[in-house]
């Protein structure tokens, strides 16, 4: 079978930053679809194409790091799958340091983990590269509608919501499908088959390839990415995880650093309008980083199976963050997503920040029904936020764009179908 070459928004912004950095490195999970996309930069911008997933080239360049670099000294190169060798930086930084005064687009990194997080990796190039993350597919992507959901939703323009309604059954079809390219036009057996090899070649390879894992982490992962999946959209409590695992606290706060690190789960952090107490207080919430992904681990292999099951709800949550979270990677804008959460345990699934300090609160409901008294969350964010609150959205499985009043406050509910076609 054929596969579908899709265009991705990210594509444009690579090679933007390549004109304007020495060095670019494109991180994000396996099989996202890294590959063809420097593949396509790199034949656009006539750079050579290197991947260390070849494990001859592997062993040449770990013998000699710098060797590798100087041979390849006045032509920009594509390196794939970086991570692999680390001790490529300090050739890597030595390289981007003797280049001509304007001189761009030497080096163009990918990494199926974020091996740039740390502190002291990111010290190793300071000024000399752009970061940026390649999720799977988009809806917008898969569908071929070339626009940003987050500028939309920034800009107020909910033009792009007026779209033929979702039926439960098609909202529950795409969240089975995910975004990994490669499980678009499979049969369900074919694409079990698909996310079963994922994890036991791709994932369990590399947490032990990264991180020199000790013991029998294997049949902790087992039990581990199972319950993940069941958390998606949840708080993650540590203490509860490692409980029900029956695993040190101090060892599952590591496992979830390092399942991050691969791009297999996401948290999301608490909002705060005080930044200072962002990263000390509230819990984050948890993603799996497809959806898809996670009904092969929770044993969802319908339509039907999901939308008995109690994960549904969970999931379509899930659907919408990662797609805000896909189209934060293109904005014009500068954002970040969090989720809210106040001492009366009144939640708000989503809060996109944007403007330096302007927030968008966002709840997703799976009910096509509304009453105002949706919206009383919201209308506690935006008390709380005060000037700094930009507007409240509801995403529902309904057809219409309605707006709503909760108090001295109006919102409006968007039909999911903003997402994109189905």
């Amino acid at each position: 079978m054929q596969h579908r070459l899709y265009e991705r928004h990210l594509k444009a912004v690579v090679e933007e930053l390549l004109r304007a950095f020495r060095i670019v490195y494109l991180s994000g999970p396996r099989q996202s679809g890294k590959t063809t996309l420097v593949r396509q930069v790199g034949s656009n911008l006539g750079m050579r194409y290197f991947s260390l997933d070849d494990q001859a080239l592997l062993r040449a360049v770990c013998s000699d790091p710098q060797g590798f670099i100087r041979g390849t000294e006045g032509q920009p190169i594509v390196l794939d799958e970086f991570q692999y060798v680390p001790e490529l930086i300090p050739a890597i930084k030595a390289a981007s340091d003797n280049l001509a005064v304007g001189e761009k687009g030497r080096f163009l990194l990918t990494g199926s983990a974020d091996i740039f997080r740390s502190a002291r990796t990111q010290e190793a190039l300071p000024g000399h590269m752009a970061r940026l993350e390649l999720y799977p597919l988009s809806i917008a992507e898969i569908s071929s509608l070339r626009r940003n959901l987050v500028d939309d939703l920034i800009a107020g323009d909910f033009s792009s919501a007026c779209k033929p309604s979702w039926s439960r059954e098609k909202i529950a079809e795409r969240i089975l499908l995910g975004g990994y390219p490669e499980a678009q036009r499979m049969s369900t057996r074919a694409r079990g088959i698909w996310f079963r090899s994922y994890l036991e070649g791709r994932l369990f390879k590399d947490f032990e390839s990264l991180y020199s894992a000790r013991g029998d982490y294997y049949s902790k992962l087992r039990a581990l990415t199972p319950y993940l999946a069941g958390l998606s959209s949840s708080l993650l409590k540590y203490s509860t995880l490692a409980k029900d695992l029956q695993i040190d606290d101090r060892l599952a706060r590591r496992y979830i650093d390092i399942l991050e690190l691969l791009y297999i789960i996401k948290r999301l952090p608490a909002y705060r309008k005080n930044r200072a107490k962002r990263i000390a207080t509230g819990m984050p919430k948890l993603h799996l980083v497809d959806t898809g992904l996670a009904c092969y681990l929770l044993q969802l292999d319908s339509t039907d199976q999901l939308l008995r099951s109690g994960h549904y709800g969970h999931l379509l949550e899930s659907l919408v963050f990662l797609e805000l979270l896909k189209h934060t990677m293109h904005t014009s804008h500068s954002c970040e997503l969090f989720h809210f959460r106040d001492t009366n345990q009144r939640e708000i699934d989503l809060v996109l920040e944007h403007s330096g300090s302007r927030i968008i609160g966002i709840e997703v409901k799976a009910s096509s029904t509304l009453r105002a008294g949706d919206f009383r969350h919201l209308s506690r964010l935006a008390d709380l936020a005060g000037n700094d609150f930009d507007r409240g959205i509801l995403i529902y499985t309904g057809d219409e764009i309605l707006p709503f009043r909760f108090g001295q406050h109006k919102f409006l509910a968007l039909p999911i179908s903003i997402l994109g076609k189905l």
